[in-house]
């Protein structure tokens, strides 16, 4: 047998082998561990890195284009509309502001003479124009109005006055032979239209067949035989042919 202070020393030794044996498991445990945590945090990383790089990615704000944009243009003006009354003629103007129509059918401007300041019987000047024209040859209205009279004058025979839309120019027709058929005052006669024919009655002479045509302006519409004569022989040569 041993002795016992061998024992004791053997017993002691091997004491001190199990608690080294022990503490190195302990520390082999422990870097294992480190080492599985380590893995473990390695390898969430690389997780979380690949799922960040798959997010999309944010839209770029688009930049400001360096061109304006046009405005747009304006829409159009209203087309500026007439203050004349549907279906009522456009009044006309009056003086050398405008043309009339020839009063008498067939007749072209170069063939007018001016007759206007003529003499004429008891001093009096002629104040009006002459057309000589066959009998019967159609007179014509030579602007838009109203028949205002129908008239049988010692001088001027058959006669017609018609007052224009202005309500101051008034149109004289004399020496008619006859009216046309159905031909009343009031009548509202359109430019063109038959109103007469031509004829010699009253002063005109016996076979001296010619429209006697005069314009005059008024003051007063009612009193269309009583105004200031202009001539018409500028109107007319710039007038159209019927």
């Amino acid at each position: 047998m041993l002795p016992r202070s061998t024992l004791a020393r053997a017993q002691k030794h091997l004491m001190a082998f199990n608690l080294s044996t022990r503490a190195q498991t302990r520390l082999i445990r422990t870097a294992l561990l480190a080492l599985v945590c380590f893995v473990a945090a390695f390898v969430w990383l690389n997780v979380r890195r690949n799922s960040g790089n798959d997010a999309p990615l944010p839209t770029p704000i688009a930049s400001p284009s360096v061109y304006a944009t046009p405005l747009a243009s304006p829409p159009p003006a209203p087309a500026a509309q007439s203050s004349t009354p549907l279906n009522q003629p456009a009044p006309a103007s009056s003086g050398n502001e405008t043309s009339l129509l020839i009063p008498v059918a067939g007749v072209r401007p170069d063939q007018l003479q001016d007759t206007y300041t003529d003499a004429r019987s008891e001093g009096r000047v002629h104040d009006a124009i002459d057309i000589p024209a066959a009998r019967n040859t159609p007179v014509l209205a030579c602007a838009d109005g109203t028949i205002v009279k129908l008239f049988q004058s010692a001088r001027g025979g058959t006669t017609i006055y018609q007052l224009d839309p202005d309500n101051k120019t008034v149109y004289y027709y004399a020496h008619l032979d006859h009216y046309a058929d159905g031909l009343t005052e009031n009548h509202f006669a359109r430019r063109g239209e038959v109103i007469g024919y031509v004829g010699d009655t009253g002063n005109a002479g016996a076979g001296n067949y010619h429209l006697h045509f005069s314009i005059s302006i008024v003051s007063d519409p009612k009193h269309f035989y009583d105004g200031t004569n202009i001539d018409p022989y500028p109107l007319l040569r710039r007038g159209n042919t019927p």
